[in-house]
C-alpha cells in the first residue's frame, strides 16, 4: 500500500498504541466524523474491489466486546492474556463494553479470540 509521508507517520504511531488507546482513538474518530469503523472497512473494501468476480471471503475481522456478561473478572483476565496488556488496561477496556477489543485480526485468530471471550462469559461480535 502506498502511503503519503504524513499517512505513514500516523500509521507508525498507531501501531505503537495499546489496545485501550486504540479503542479510544477509534471511538473518537467515529464521533468526530460521524462514522463507524465497520462502515469505513466496508466502504474501503467496496471501493478497493472494483471487479465483478463476486464477494470475496473476508480474511480479517474486528473483535467487538458487545457485553461483559456475569463473569467480569474472567473476561478481564482473558482480555489481559489475549492482548498482552496490564490488568488496569484490560479492566478499562472491558468496562467500556461495547468496544473493539482488537481490529484487523486474521480470521482464525479472531475466531479464537471470540471463543475464549465467550467461554469467559462475554458476548462477542466479529465485524
Amino acid at each position: 500500500m502506498d502511503l503519503s509521508t504524513n499517512a505513514k507517520k500516523v500509521f507508525d504511531l498507531v501501531k505503537e498504541l495499546s489496545a485501550v488507546e486504540l479503542a479510544a482513538l477509534v471511538k473518537s474518530l467515529e464521533e468526530e466524523f460521524g462514522v463507524t469503523a465497520a462502515s469505513m472497512v466496508v466502504a474501503g473494501g467496496a471501493a478497493a474491489s472494483s471487479d465483478d468476480s463476486g464477494p470475496a471471503a473476508k480474511d480479517t475481522f474486528d473483535v467487538e466486546l458487545t457485553e461483559i456478561g456475569q463473569q467480569k473478572i474472567a473476561v478481564i483476565k482473558v482480555v489481559k492474556e489475549l492482548l498482552n496488556v496490564s490488568l488496569p488496561e484490560a479492566k478499562e477496556l472491558v468496562e467500556k463494553a461495547l468496544c473493539m477489543v482488537k481490529v484487523w485480526v486474521k480470521a482464525d485468530e479472531s475466531e479464537s479470540f471470540k471463543v475464549k471471550l465467550e467461554e469467559a462469559g462475554a458476548v462477542v461480535t466479529l465485524k
